[in-house]
């Protein structure tokens, strides 16, 4: 499946509507919201959620979630915040913890994170929700839209189908972070993923 065809033809479908349909978009930072939402904000309107349990530990959680609220500020978007629900993460990921990155731990966490946006815009009513992790070339992108399909159709909530780091999306979310001044972190986020930078920064030192 190519999803960023599949997202240009959704907004084809839209783009001529009289009133924008409403977005929830969910956010896993700052700096890979900047791109997404460049190139959703002009189709929708556009509501930001912030929801990532998978964060290691509290202070990182809120030092991303201000970033986010910084910058989500300065675009004039809201932004909806439920709290650090870090047990539910780590309820999902028993079993996995041996997992490399990438693997059914990642994908565990993808359907946790889309299933509380699926379930969040069905409540307040959205048109759509989606998520701002398929700018990532360390992210699924298959998996994730597979997920986003399986919500659609449990839920009865259109998913914005999306492949964000093209048309070099990764490169430019990179370019408006250093434009913003904004806070880029160098791993997911959960400990299994600092526990690999730290791998990582141990084999390039030899």
């Amino acid at each position: 499946m190519n999803y960023e065809i599949m997202f240009e033809k959704e907004i084809e479908k839209i783009k001529d509507q009289s009133k924008k349909p409403t977005l929830l978009l969910h956010c896993c930072c700052a700096p890979c919201s900047t791109t997404c939402i460049e190139r959703v904000e002009p189709f929708f309107d556009v509501t930001l959620f912030f929801y990532n349990p998978n964060i290691d530990l509290e202070e990182e959680y809120q030092k991303r979630k201000e970033e986010l609220l910084r910058f989500a500020k300065e675009k004039k978007i809201p932004v909806i915040e439920i709290g650090y629900e870090k047990a539910s993460f780590e309820q999902i990921s028993k079993g996995y913890e041996k997992e490399k990155e990438g693997g059914q731990r990642c994908y565990q966490c993808y359907l946790l994170r889309l299933s509380k946006t699926a379930q969040l815009a069905k409540e307040k009513q959205f048109s759509y929700f989606g998520t701002t992790l398929t700018i990532s070339p360390y992210k699924n992108a298959k998996w994730l839209n597979e997920i986003g399909k399986k919500l659609e159709e449990e839920m009865g909530i259109s998913y914005l189908y999306a492949d964000f780091k093209k048309k070099n999306g990764y490169q430019r979310s990179i370019d408006l972070s250093k434009k913003y001044r904004l806070y880029r972190q160098d791993y997911c986020g959960c400990i299994y993923s600092k526990q690999e930078r730290e791998r990582r920064r141990k084999n390039e030192r030899k």
